[in-house]
């Protein structure tokens, strides 16, 4: 039988908290879904940072959250799309772009890309 945490959620965007409980074997923004409850999302398969979050306090779980770095995720982010609940938590929603940035803004805007190809020759 499946445990029941409470999810208390912050949605920055918004200025709005709610509380949600989610079962340990439901995916954190399905369950808030089903409460009827928006929160951001767009890819629902842990690929974007659209539903990402900062994990205030609690454990949650999300091997499948590819759109995060390992380091990311060590500082307390998590996608809530592929998350499970692993005890209480307090989560507040990210600013998507922020969060883009931190995962990748050392790879971009350092220049044009170069592929080798003859066709990107200048």
């Amino acid at each position: 039988m499946p445990r029941t945490y409470t999810i208390k959620v912050y949605d920055r965007a918004r200025d709005t908290r709610y509380t949600l409980q989610v079962p340990d074997d439901r995916y954190i923004l399905h369950s808030a879904e089903k409460q009827g409850v928006e929160l951001p999302f767009s890819c629902r398969n842990g690929a974007c940072t659209t539903c990402a979050v900062r994990v205030k306090t609690g454990e949650i779980y999300q091997p499948e959250a590819v759109g995060l770095s390992p380091e990311l995720r060590q500082k307390g982010y998590a996608l809530l799309c592929v998350s499970y609940a692993r005890s209480d938590l307090e989560v507040e929603t990210q600013d998507e772009d922020e969060v883009y940035e931190l995962q990748f803004g050392r790879y971009f805007a350092k220049g044009k890309v170069r592929t080798g190809l003859p066709l990107d020759e200048d």
